[in-house]
């Protein structure tokens, strides 16, 4: 058998992994790509994929960089079954609705600012809402531990990966030749004891395991030290009357804070007169799912249940599902904590309260969640001294609280202890879902621990699988050079600098409204530039 990475191969986002038999050819995720301009360009390359030859997609769990491009396949000819358990199917339909709705808002941002430049308009979104809607007929939905065959040859078995709700690591057995081979997909391994979610579930044998490597490098916080730390700047801003701003994916990272808030407000740690805002409607959705798959939540939040309590609510939480009731918290004198997506900071409600906030000294900003290379947040919690938001450079004079005891990714300790229940010593693990130099620092540690053999696989590099857990890598990828190199660009940026320059003196003896006019864009230009200073 073949696999071709088409994603999350030495990068975090992305993930989709098209794998040829005999009988079949199929995918395991189809997400979305985030992060820098260059790696976002990757969604619109939808003809590697050939969507009308694939038989049908395995989804680990609902989160964008796994399903993402599923509308995209739909829109270029895929009509075939999507299986997922239960939870998934229906986040997956909140979840590329929301999509979609962001791809066309943005497309039609940029049409309109190329029609007031004079230009004739000619951006399409990556997908439409149309094409979201259509994905939802094709889902399938499975239990855990319930083995099916989407196809003769092929076995599928979904367990609990403890990430998100319903979220699955896959067991793949593929007979070819009187051979059975067992793939092992981690999909997003959980960490061990966070609040909602059961602890991910162990596999004891696979030929290949394809194992996600996101937190490779380091460990999370333990999670009284979050909690306290969250109390923290919840402390620190409403001492000083100025709001706490929580960038959140609106799907199990919203809810643990949901869950965090109501332990600190049983332990008199959250001010009963400081509001907590849920400023997304996507989240407010995905926390109703989380109320309807309450046997999918781990045995400590199901007493709470059944006790009449419910951890994700608060007296003082206030949900802000209209535009309008948005832009009113901004409005808002005195403290508050305000929930919103994305959790990248890089779309939706999160940045403009951002923009309203970053540049006040009491303010707090707590990030709780994996930023890729590339985004705002990313920018932010690198140390950034100012980040551009809707063309204004904004300093940054919050305190910003970094808490990665919250995410929903087990650490380095928990990915080893993890890989640990592996008995047979020949498996072939192939690391994906994780930056390079994360990678090959937990690569080196797996081989001294456990000596197993690791491979890091690069975007579309293709390999063929063979008995016995050995493989051969049958195509290389081929290198992506930059459309316009470094120095092209600087020698471009030369030359229209020296223009303006040699243009001084006719600039002056303009009117001084058309000498403020250019000022004004020269400012802009100013602004592009503390932006790449603050990416150095």
């Amino acid at each position: 058998m073949k696999i071709i990475f088409l994603g999350a191969a030495r990068t975090v986002t992305g993930s989709c992994y098209i794998i040829e038999t005999g009988e079949a050819r199929f995918a395991v995720d189809c997400g979305m790509f985030q992060g820098t301009t260059e790696i976002e360009k990757r969604n619109w390359e939808t003809g590697m994929y050939d969507p009308l030859h694939i038989d049908f997609f395995i989804i680990t769990h609902a989160h964008i960089d796994h399903t993402g491009l599923l509308p995209r396949m739909v829109q270029n000819g895929f009509r075939g079954p999507i299986y997922a358990t239960e939870p998934t199917g229906d986040l997956l339909k909140i979840l590329l609705l929301d999509s979609a709705h962001i791809q066309e808002v943005e497309a039609g941002w940029k049409n309109k600012k190329m029609l007031r430049n004079g230009r004739q308009p000619n951006i399409s979104p990556l997908y439409y809402l149309k094409d979201a809607e259509a994905v939802g007929p094709l889902v399938k939905t499975k239990t855990y531990d319930d083995a099916f065959s989407p196809v003769s040859g092929v076995k599928v078995k979904f367990q609990d990966a403890g990430h998100i709700l319903g979220a699955a690591i896959l067991e793949i057995f593929i007979e070819e030749n009187g051979t059975t081979t067992k793939l092992v997909f981690s999909g997003d391994i959980g960490r061990r004891h966070q609040l909602l979610m059961e602890d991910p579930s162990t596999v004891n044998v696979a030929d290949f395991l394809f194992m996600e490597s996101t937190y490779g490098d380091r460990n999370h916080k333990g999670e009284e030290d979050s909690l306290q730390e969250l109390a923290e700047a919840i402390d620190y801003s409403y001492s000083r009357g100025e709001k706490v701003i929580i960038p959140a994916f609106a799907v199990e990272r919203t809810q643990e804070i949901l869950y965090s808030l109501y332990l600190l407000y049983r332990e008199g740690k959250l001010p009963k007169d400081m509001p907590v805002f849920l400023d997304s409607p996507l989240a407010i959705q995905a926390t109703e799912i989380f109320r309807r798959y309450r046997s999918y939540l781990d045995g400590e939040t199901q007493s709470l249940l059944k006790n009449g309590e419910d951890p994700l609510d608060l007296p003082q939480l206030k949900f802000s599902s209209t535009t309008a009731q948005s832009m009113e918290i901004n409005e808002l004198k005195g403290s508050a904590i305000v929930i919103s997506a994305s959790g990248m900071a890089n779309a939706g409600r999160i940045k403009h309260h951002l923009r309203h906030n970053l540049w006040r000294p009491g303010a707090s900003v707590v990030f709780v969640g994996f930023q890729a290379e590339g985004t705002p947040g990313r920018r932010i919690v690198d140390g950034a001294k100012t980040i551009r938001l809707f063309g204004e450079d904004i300093s940054i004079e919050a305190r910003v609280f970094t808490i990665n005891g919250f995410s929903a990714h087990a650490g380095q300790d928990q990915l080893l202890d993890w890989l640990g229940h592996f008995q047979n010593k020949k498996m072939k693990i192939f690391l994906v879902h994780g930056e390079l130099a994360v990678q090959e620092k937990l690569a080196a540690l797996i081989k001294e621990r456990y000596g197993f053999a690791v491979d890091i696989p690069e975007y579309l590099e293709e390999i063929e699988l063979k008995a016995g857990a050995q493989f051969a890598v049958v195509k290389q990828p081929v290198k992506i050079q930059p459309t316009l190199s470094m120095d092209s660009a600087f020698n471009d940026l030369k030359a229209k600098i020296d223009y303006i320059n040699n243009m001084k003196q006719k600039i002056q003896q303009l009117s001084p409204a058309k000498q403020g006019e250019i000022l004004e864009l020269l400012k802009d230009i100013d602004g592009n530039f503390n932006e790449i200073k603050s990416r150095l």
